[in-house]
């Protein structure tokens, strides 16, 4: 098979074709496989070194690099643990700052480790800036329980998209859960008044969806009115990861939201938004490290399909599931009949899992809502 593609350099043609790939096409990811394909032919009128070279530097143009900020477990998956793997199964470079070096999450009985503080965070970023190798197309925060670090990583988000006005910061604002916070209280400002008008994409629970915007959900349309208030605060992107709205399945799921402003326009000159609302098997176990997976799959699927918050919550949905689903699968099957499952029993089944987060069986589907 001969193929016709320019690659990066309109003056480099190669003839023969089949068919042609543009630079439209390439810069949407379309014309990667087919490029592919083209290097393991062998036409006769161009060197293959040559377009070899050029492949490759189309492909580190193409590099998608994530900095991620968030805790590490040396057993287990949190934090890091939990976000890298994927991330790098899906085509991301990803560079970890670890917030907390732990033994293993806080569920066990015991744990020891380090904590990092804000002026060791501004260390190691310094670091990155002085070998001028702090290009980021994301970057992507979870937990903290320090004011000062969460700042820091302000600031950093901050001079990093100054340097890329198009980083998009993905942010969980972990706050607390079923009425009640399990960070210091003094958090709560920082996250709002700092973290999230510098956020791009968010992933609150219900519970921290309210604390930030100030008002209660008890309908559908409150949620959608909070994650209105939620995109004036600064973020494109909202997804209420869990609610407490009854289910149209009934009592055995729970009710997830999402919002997005899209790059379509409206007539009177303001973003379309796109909401949609997914119901969510409920799971009778307790797992660790899921959100931080969550927000890794939003992150990647919302980068995979831009402007379609549908597909790209049905496939983190979808990853979530499968993952969940072998994690309690193993976890009951360790722990024997009758028997509660431990925490190093339920430690997230991630590398086996890794098909189904490079290609999920779509599981979840999305219901787009028209309020």
């Amino acid at each position: 098979m001969s193929v016709s593609v320019w690659v990066l350099c309109p003056s480099v043609l190669w003839l023969d074709s089949d068919f042609t790939l543009t630079e439209n096409t390439l810069d949407c990811g379309l014309g990667i496989a087919a490029l592919r394909a083209a290097l393991n032919t062998k036409p006769a009128f161009v060197l293959r070194g040559l377009c070899s070279v050029f492949y490759s530097n189309f492909m580190h143009e193409m590099e998608c690099r994530v900095l991620s900020i968030q805790s590490h477990v040396v057993r287990g998956y949190v934090g890091n643990k939990s976000a890298s793997f994927p991330l790098q199964v899906l085509g991301f470079e990803v560079d970890s700052i670890n917030s907390v070096q732990f033994s293993n999450h806080t569920g066990y009985s015991h744990w020891k480790g380090q904590v990092l503080t804000a002026d060791e965070l501004h260390v190691l970023y310094e670091g990155i800036k002085l070998n001028n190798v702090h290009h980021y197309d994301y970057v992507l925060t979870g937990y903290t329980r320090d004011t000062s670090f969460l700042e820091m990583v302000v600031d950093i988000v901050q001079e990093l998209k100054r340097a890329n006005p198009n980083l998009v910061y993905v942010c969980d604002p972990v706050l607390g859960d079923h009425g009640s916070m399990y960070v210091p209280e003094n958090l709560h400002p920082v996250y709002k008044n700092k973290v999230v008008p510098v956020a791009d994409i968010i992933t609150p629970n219900q519970f921290e969806a309210e604390l930030l915007t100030g008002k209660n959900i008890s309908t559908e349309k409150d949620a959608v009115e909070v994650m209105d208030l939620l995109h004036k605060m600064g973020p494109d992107t909202v997804v209420i990861t869990s609610s407490d709205l009854p289910s149209r399945l009934g009592d055995r799921f729970l009710v997830s939201l999402g919002s997005q402003r899209t790059c379509k326009l409206m007539p009177d000159g303001t973003k379309s938004t796109q909401r949609v609302r997914m119901e969510i098997p409920k799971v009778d176990a307790v797992f660790v490290g899921t959100g931080d997976l969550f927000a890794a799959m939003l992150l990647a699927w919302t980068h995979h399909y831009p402007n379609d918050l549908k597909t790209a919550c049905e496939k983190t949905f979808s990853v979530m599931h499968h993952v969940i689903k072998r994690t309690i699968s193993y976890a009951h099957e360790l722990a024997g009949p009758g028997r509660k499952p431990s925490p190093p029993q339920l430690e997230l089944r991630m590398v086996q899992s890794k098909a189904d987060i490079e290609d999920p069986a779509i599981v979840m589907e999305a219901t787009v809502l028209t309020l």
